[in-house]
């Protein structure tokens, strides 16, 4: 299945995210500055959810979680584990590639103040709702922060308040897959020690055991 049954990068459903896009495309010629496609193994059994695209991030580069702090944590994470092949993600262009391993956002678009409304998030809920349903048997959902747990249980069907969002929670979804909460590995988070690389790799460690199953 291609991405483009669980993408619409010509989607413009939200007004406000859509104008918004306008704005910033005019303000920065270069940015990406549309709906930002999921990234990785299409194949993947691990597929992390992200909140949405950062400014001078995704939005700038196309590719979830590149050029931007945010992607640092989590791309060494990857590499660490063996899920990509280079420890940074710079560019479209930059060689990297994800090996069982895909990276997506609730939201496709770049919210203002990366604030999406609870009316933008259940507008994009349903492309998420699909590309879960590519997973294979037993995969993993590695949510970065309590939107993205949050969208993947509605995602799913779910009522929010059937798994509550923790770092390191594992909850074991209706299908047999698992979703795995994280704090996201923002700048703010990392910057106050809410979250480390040490406890980002616990959780990475635990993905392993689960997928090994």
């Amino acid at each position: 299945m291609t991405i483009n049954t669980y993408f619409n990068p010509t989607c413009r459903d939200c007004p406000r995210l859509a104008t918004f896009l306008d704005d910033v495309k005019q303000k920065h010629p270069d940015y990406h500055a549309l709906p930002v496609a999921p990234f990785g193994d299409t194949n993947a059994r691990l597929l992390v959810v992200g909140l949405a695209p950062g400014m001078h991030g995704a939005n700038a580069t196309g590719r979830p979680f590149t050029g931007d702090y945010a992607g640092l944590l989590l791309y060494q994470a990857l590499y660490d584990f063996g899920y990509s092949n280079q420890l940074q993600s710079t560019a479209l262009n930059d060689g990297l590639s994800l090996n069982n391993c895909r990276i997506t956002n609730a939201v496709k678009c770049l919210p203002p103040q990366n604030k999406p409304t609870g009316d933008e998030i259940k507008q994009c809920n349903p492309y998420l709702a699909k590309e879960l349903k590519t997973l294979p048997p037993k995969s993993v959902i590695l949510a970065l922060g309590n939107i993205a747990h949050q969208a993947v249980l509605r995602a799913y069907g779910l009522k929010i308040t059937a798994a509550k969002f923790g770092h390191h929670q594992v909850f074991e979804l209706p299908d047999g897959n698992y979703l795995v909460s994280s704090y996201h590995c923002s700048r703010y988070n990392v910057q106050t020690k809410r979250l480390s690389m040490a406890m980002f790799a616990e959780v990475f460690a635990t993905i392993d055991q689960l997928l090994a199953k």
